[in-house]
């Protein structure tokens, strides 16, 4: 058994709503673990979007997605939970993406019953697949674990609330959770008493997604401990990255671009220094290698 995904698996079972920050590469993963935070999501959303400067509507290959989710399981300690969209194809696509990360101990990972390519969840226009297709999936998966003696964590998410509505996503929820999945997700679910509901019926760990400070979301947004004392078990926050690494380039290039004399001295309070990136990226422990491994010119050797 991985030993991050029992971590991330005892976490869950508590159902204490462990908050769970989306991240969009290494960087913004390690700034999540930094923080001490106890597990990580890989954004699908900010992947797209730091990628391709692209919308989550399924333009991102999965090759990338892998090598973007390799990079950051081995950049940190936590445990990634991963975002395989609706699986990369049909159950067998599922199960070797499985297989895939488990090899790179990845702890947990997502995946969603919407038709390909998929949208984010608080778009419109979404459509989802036959639930037993979804299950076959999940099924697949839970059986490729069992195969390699290895945990993965397996968040099966439906879409089908905005399609059909909530008895239905419930319904799905379940199915899910028989197959094979540990949790549950119904993606752009709306009200407190909605959520109230689900945890009830739902057979099974249950999470909700949260996005403080954005407008135009369709969850209403319920403080983490009132979350946590309805039972939910995880509270992922996924597209916080992205969107505050847009505003803060958006605001700094602007102001750089205005500044008479092109540039922005004095106002560091825009940057981190020069010091404390290199510290935070770990240069200090990769010059302290070289010193011990390498010739270092006697100039370099300081």
């Amino acid at each position: 058994m991985s030993d991050r995904a029992s971590v991330l698996r005892s976490a869950l079972q508590r159902k204490r709503a462990l908050v769970v920050p989306g991240c969009h590469d290494a960087l913004s993963a390690k700034i999540v673990e930094n923080a001490r935070f106890e597990a990580v999501q890989v954004s699908g959303f900010g992947l797209a979007g730091s990628l391709l400067g692209q919308p989550d509507v399924g333009l991102v290959e999965m090759k990338d997605i892998l090598d973007v989710t390799g990079h950051i399981a081995r950049a940190v300690a936590i445990p990634v939970m991963a975002d395989i969209d609706t699986g990369g194809g049909n159950a067998l696509n599922a199960a070797s993406l499985t297989e895939r990360l488990l090899e790179m101990h990845v702890a947990g990972v997502n995946i969603e019953d919407q038709i390909f390519p998929k949208r984010c969840g608080h778009m419109e226009g979404k459509q989802v697949t036959a639930a037993e297709e979804m299950a076959g999936k999940v099924r697949a998966m839970s059986d490729t674990r069992r195969r390699l003696g290895r945990d993965i964590v397996i968040n099966a998410r439906t879409d089908a609330y905005a399609v059909y509505g909530l008895s239905e996503a419930i319904a799905r929820a379940n199915l899910y959770l028989e197959a094979g999945a540990d949790m549950a997700f119904i993606d752009g679910i709306g009200t407190r008493a909605e959520i109230q509901r689900a945890v009830r019926e739902v057979r099974g760990l249950f999470s909700v997604n949260l996005m403080d400070g954005v407008t135009g979301v369709k969850t209403e947004l319920i403080p983490v401990p009132e979350l946590a004392a309805m039972g939910v078990a995880r509270v992922s926050i996924p597209v916080a990255s992205i969107f505050v690494v847009h505003r803060a380039l958006t605001d700094f290039f602007a102001a750089l671009r205005a500044s008479p004399t092109g540039l922005l001295a004095g106002q560091t309070n825009r940057l981190t220094s020069f010091a404390e990136y290199t510290a935070f990226v770990g240069l200090p422990e990769y010059r302290a290698l070289e010193r011990e491994y390498l010739l270092v010119p006697a100039g370099l050797a300081h």
